[in-house]
């Protein structure tokens, strides 16, 4: 997150790019940090359990926040400009132990994008909360990061970790469509 304070065209090592795309895989978040707490062990580590990817994403929305306003932002509205969005992507909750709700509900907000799975509309629909929660207990997130840094969970390493699993999944599935491609030319081939 240091990264994108410092030039908003950074990408945040979590999986989050806020000036092209912003975008975050929450459970895939929390699944990584929680493996992590786990291993660390403790009531403290048990205690930060599901609570960084929406502490990130609140921090990310602040910084977002931060970076399309003020007069510099002003000058380049004035000409045309609009800023990106957060898109929340990948909102649905996998662990048992978590809301159905839980990336909907805590990820409310002015200038935002939830894509959900249509198990997470009807969830919502029935039982989901509509407030504006994005910007809520920002300082509570801050102390969210500040704690799983204190136990030994490093938040870039687990950045590095899914973008590693994400270009794997990524490559694997492209290497998987050609075979499937050259397959199919092969057999239109032979007709």
């Amino acid at each position: 997150m240091a990264g994108y304070s410092n030039n908003s065209a950074a990408v945040w090592r979590t999986g989050w790019a806020m000036s092209v795309l912003s975008s975050g895989q929450f459970d895939a978040v929390d699944t990584q940090v929680d493996k992590r707490l786990e291993q660390i062990g403790g009531a403290h580590a048990a205690a930060l359990r599901g609570r960084g990817a929406i502490a990130q994403a609140r921090l990310a929305y602040r910084i977002f926040r931060d970076r399309f306003a003020g007069p510099r932002w002003e000058k380049l509205a004035a000409r045309g400009a609009h800023p990106q969005p957060p898109l929340w992507a990948s909102t649905s909750t996998k662990n048992p132990d978590y809301p159905d709700t839980r990336y909907v509900d805590s990820l409310i907000g002015p200038d935002t994008i939830n894509t959900m799975a249509e198990s997470t509309i009807a969830a919502f629909e029935d039982h989901g909360t509509v407030a504006r929660t994005i910007d809520t207990n920002v300082g509570e997130a801050t102390r969210v990061m500040q704690n799983l840094r204190v136990v030994g969970v490093d938040m870039d390493d687990v950045g590095r970790t899914l973008e590693d699993q994400g270009v794997a999944g990524f490559h694997q599935s492209f290497a998987d469509l050609l075979i499937t491609l050259r397959d199919k030319a092969h057999q239109l081939a032979q007709q």
